[in-house]
């Protein structure tokens, strides 16, 4: 928001801006105007001169207008030419999709973006989620899980290619307000985790006003207008905003993966789907995983009108959902799971369609003052929405969009509610992450004898493997748990 000096306002220039959210049908907001002092007439003036009030109205008004899904509705299942799975494929086109992905990322070519809006509340935590601890053996929080794959991936490039190739891969993460601030500072006291701190790029997402159900905008107070994130698809806007696109252009990258924090399993510049979805030629591409069941509360990929998206399971019919192909897999089984590949020509090519992009409402409870006395309403039940874009919306301009279909073991387990909950939770977190580290192990030709009750307690540290590769010493060795890997002179010294 941009903070006005008091001093720098002319009664014209309020005259005029009263007089625009007046046409606009929000004149309103200038209710309790003359009650404010300078100071809050100053935030309330310098907050509604950066809203742009006819873009809000132009969304309130394209979201209304939408409907839902039924079984009527003309979804079409992928068509195979753009799907491919890790689990059907060749050992020969996965070597050469990670062998072509792991040549980018030496050439420097290969950028991540990383959605981190999100606060850990529903954890308990009124901090960013990516600071979350979900409780393993060494306690990284999730931001330093994927900060150390980072490290990982660039050393194997090195090897691979030498230690000359330009095996950076930038990340640029995106915060919310109530982040932004919470994020940087972690990072810096942790010394951004191994990485160079002018390789990690801190940007925020964008905002839009709460609105009544009749698309009036909510104040928050008499001097603040309330405001939300306007969702993870707000990214394409905030990537140009905020100078990441020039950013991605001017260090030549050519391509960025882009996920969600939550997802503890998140393979981060994955090479595999990185090389992948350069060898068809991909400007946008989706990783998914196989939908467990036909009721299971994901959104799945598919074809809406003859146009690629993602349709959530709140608008599926029942018979939709369990409609199967010829060889028995669900016909929409393509669950969404928020990782994807972009050029940096797509990216670049979004504003061209930007003002077509859908809103979707969310209907929320949202305190907001009263307008005929100025009290502070505490709501009970939705009292109105808050207006957001899905980072999906954009499949359906995409020129040559792949999809990919990989293990969920290996690549998902998302942290989406409180402790104790058993689902999407800390424990299921750990507990996915331990058991893949196992399976490394034991793939690799190891076994794992556990000193304690129940679960092995093994840790890997990100920086001794990837995704299992570089552990052979252990073929034929026992290790004995509960143990932390964090180095290849651990991994020796545990397996002697």
């Amino acid at each position: 928001m941009t903070i006005k000096d008091p001093l720098d306002i002319s009664q014209a220039d309020i005259d005029a801006l009263k007089h625009r959210y007046t046409q606009a049908g929000q004149g309103h907001l200038f209710t309790f105007w003359h009650d404010l002092t300078l100071e809050q007439q100053a935030e309330l003036f310098g907050q509604l001169e950066d809203i742009d009030v006819e873009r809000v109205n132009q969304i309130y008004s394209k979201s209304i207008s939408g409907g839902a899904v039924t079984a009527s509705d003309n979804l079409e299942p992928l068509p195979d030419h753009v799907f491919d799975s890790v689990q059907t494929a060749s050992p020969d086109s996965i070597r050469a999709w990670n062998e072509s992905g792991m040549k980018l990322i030496s050439e420097g070519k290969v950028a991540v973006i990383l959605m981190a809006g999100g606060q850990g509340t529903r954890l308990g935590s009124s901090a960013p989620k990516g600071c979350y601890d979900i409780n393993l053996p060494s306690h990284k929080s999730l931001f330093q899980l994927q900060a150390e794959r980072i490290l990982r991936l660039q050393n194997l490039a090195k090897e691979m290619y030498g230690v000359n190739c330009e095996s950076v891969i930038p990340w640029y993460i995106m915060t919310s307000g109530p982040t932004h601030e919470p994020s940087y500072q972690f990072f810096k006291a942790n010394k951004f985790f191994g990485l160079k701190e002018e390789n990690v790029t801190f940007f925020q997402q964008g905002t839009l006003p709460c609105l009544t159900m009749e698309g009036k905008i909510l104040l928050e107070t008499k001097h603040r207008v309330a405001i939300a994130p306007d969702g993870n698809g707000g990214i394409y806007q905030a990537l140009h905003k905020e100078g990441v696109i020039k950013s991605l252009k001017d260090r030549g990258i050519e391509f960025s993966h882009c996920y969600c924090v939550d997802n503890c399993l998140a393979r981060v510049a994955d090479p595999t789907f990185i090389g992948y979805c350069a060898s068809k030629s991909t400007d946008c591409g989706v990783k998914v995983v196989g939908k467990s069941s036909p009721d299971e509360p994901v959104g799945v990929v598919c074809l809406r009108d003859q146009k690629y998206g993602v349709v959530e399971y709140s608008e599926i019919s029942q018979e939709v959902s369990e409609m199967r192909k010829p060889d028995g897999s669900l016909a929409f089984g393509a669950a969404n799971i928020a990782t994807h590949f972009f050029s940096t020509q797509f990216l670049e090519r979004v504003p061209e369609f930007a003002d077509e992009l859908e809103y979707h409402i969310a209907k929320k409870k949202i305190p907001s003052v009263d307008l005929k006395n100025g009290d502070l309403l505490a709501p009970k039940t939705p009292n109105g929405m808050k207006l957001e874009c899905f980072v999906f919306d954009v499949f359906a301009y995409a020129h040559n969009l792949s999809v990919l279909q990989v293990n969920r073991l290996d690549e998902f387990s998302p942290l989406k509610n409180a402790p104790g909950t058993g689902v999407d939770c800390p424990e299921t977190s750990r507990r996915d992450i331990i058991a893949q580290h196992v399976r490394f192990i034991e793939d690799a030709g190891g076994k794992i004898i556990s000193q304690g009750k129940g679960e092995h307690t093994l840790e890997l540290s990100p920086l001794v493997t990837y995704a299992g590769e570089g552990l052979e010493i252990v073929r034929g060795k026992t290790l004995n748990t509960p143990a932390i890997i964090e180095s290849r002179e651990d991994l020796i010294r545990c397996f002697l």
